[in-house]
């Protein structure tokens, strides 16, 4: 009974799989110079009776090869026009359509938000008389920046990792930095003074600028958190929006948690977890992102400041695709170092081999392809070593092979996908400071 229900659980309804390399990366870890590869249980049982979704983290047997199995995030839905611009993600269903940026659920968005660190001594820089960097105390009206001077927040590869392993990771294709992020999170505490009139969180994209702001103690009775907006487009377009919450509020002189986000051209500000205010906005031409905090007033005290930006997904290969039915698009989290719907293609060969008889046979044998993987050579170089789509080897003389033109596969079909990740249980290592013990979204 216990062989039984032991295979019975593995084949239907849950599973472990250990993390064997980066691609998902840092929501789930697999990587060798750290020595951390995640241990994930996989729910096997609720794709039985429902459809995937998107933003579900996936296990599925690899379409250039089903001898293994890969895990990524579904973002493509079948019937869909997709596309990967300016670092978001966006959809549309028939090509005379305007496209719309796919926002992910909060769960999700907690999940993918990555934490940023500075190589300055002291993250904040205050830009007024009166205030202390670190930990950041504002005394009279002014701001404070942070990062480095005129500097934009770059998708560096490491953000977003614990600090134990951060100065560890390195990219293996060597990209980083390569793109400025607006995208951007700024999360904390604030005791405002009674004299305090506003505290505000402002961040910039290009040439525009977003004001998050929340009324002080000294703001006049019924004021209510607000979103600015003003800038000039590229083009020399005005833009000027403002969105206020229907509710007043002001800052208590305690210690209150905030957040203020830009993430898919939707602004959002939060106090004490619950959101206040928010605003949509127009796609931004130029991604160049800075952050600031500003105090009107008396002044303000700053606590478990943090930073973070979201994932800048690369295009590679891959800008724009039209999903067939029963057919998913997946991504990898670590979109600079990810084997994903991007990239997958077919090698081909055609081969003429000499049967027992005395006659020649010709075939085709596809399997995936990357560099210095698949195909390979051995120790004899006129051999070429092959592992086509089901996983199993061949070998042939390169001068009785014919390389064909490489085929696309960027989808993964509903009969390969096995599961849905639900929680990391391993690694636990308490002398690092690094516990995985959690759930995944």
């Amino acid at each position: 009974m216990a062989i039984i229900m032991a295979i019975l659980l593995k084949g239907f309804i849950v599973e472990a799989y250990r993390i064997p390399t980066g691609s998902m990366q840092p929501t789930l870890m697999g990587d060798e110079t750290t020595g951390v590869f995640d241990r994930i249980l996989v729910d096997k049982l609720s794709y039985q009776f429902r459809e995937p979704e998107r933003f579900d983290i996936v296990v599925f047997r690899y379409p250039l090869d089903h001898s293994k199995n890969f895990v990524k995030r579904l973002v493509g839905l079948p019937g869909e026009h997709f596309r990967i611009h300016a670092g978001d993600l966006w959809r549309r269903d028939a090509v005379d359509e305007e496209w719309e940026i796919l926002r992910r659920p909060r769960d999700v968005q907690e999940s993918t938000w990555k934490e940023l660190r500075t190589r300055t001594a002291t993250p904040w820089t205050p830009l007024a008389a009166g205030w202390e960097a670190e930990p950041l105390r504002a005394r009279g009206s002014g701001r404070a920046r942070w990062g480095e001077p005129n500097a934009f927040v770059l998708d560096h590869y490491n953000d977003g990792y614990p600090e134990s392993l951060r100065e560890r990771i390195r990219s293996r294709f060597g990209r980083s930095a390569e793109y400025p992020v607006g995208d951007l999170r700024v999360a904390g505490q604030v005791t405002a003074l009674p004299g305090c009139r506003s505290v505000s969180v402002e961040l910039g994209e290009g040439r525009r600028r977003y004001s998050l702001r929340i009324p002080g103690p000294a703001a006049p009775e019924g004021s209510a958190p607000e979103i600015l907006v003003d800038g000039r487009e590229p083009d020399g377009e005005l833009l000027v929006e403002r969105a206020q919450s229907p509710n007043a509020y002001r800052l208590p002189a305690a210690p209150t948690a905030f957040a203020a986000q830009n993430l898919d051209d939707l602004l959002e500000l939060f106090v004490d977890g619950a959101l206040v205010c928010s605003l949509e906005i127009p796609e931004a031409r130029d991604s160049s992102g800075t952050i600031h905090l500003a105090v009107d007033g008396e002044g303000a005290d700053f606590e478990d400041l943090r930073v973070f930006r979201d994932i800048y997904y690369l295009a590679t290969q891959t800008a724009e695709i039209f999903i067939p039915e029963g057919r998913y698009f997946m991504l990898g989290d670590n979109t600079q170092d990810s084997s994903d719907s991007r990239e997958w293609t077919f090698a081909r060969y055609e081969v003429t081999e000499t049967l027992p008889d005395g006659a020649e046979r010709t075939r085709v044998i596809r399997g995936g392809h990357r560099q210095g993987e698949n195909p390979r050579r051995g120790f004899d170089p006129e051999l070429l070593w092959f592992d086509d789509q089901w996983g199993e080897p061949h070998h042939f003389e390169i001068r009785s092979a014919e390389k064909l033109p490489p085929e696309r596969e960027p989808f993964v079909t509903r009969d390969l996908i096995l599961g849905r990740a639900l929680a990391t249980f391993w690694p636990i290592y308490p002398h690092r400071d690094l516990y995985r013990l959690r759930f995944v979204h």
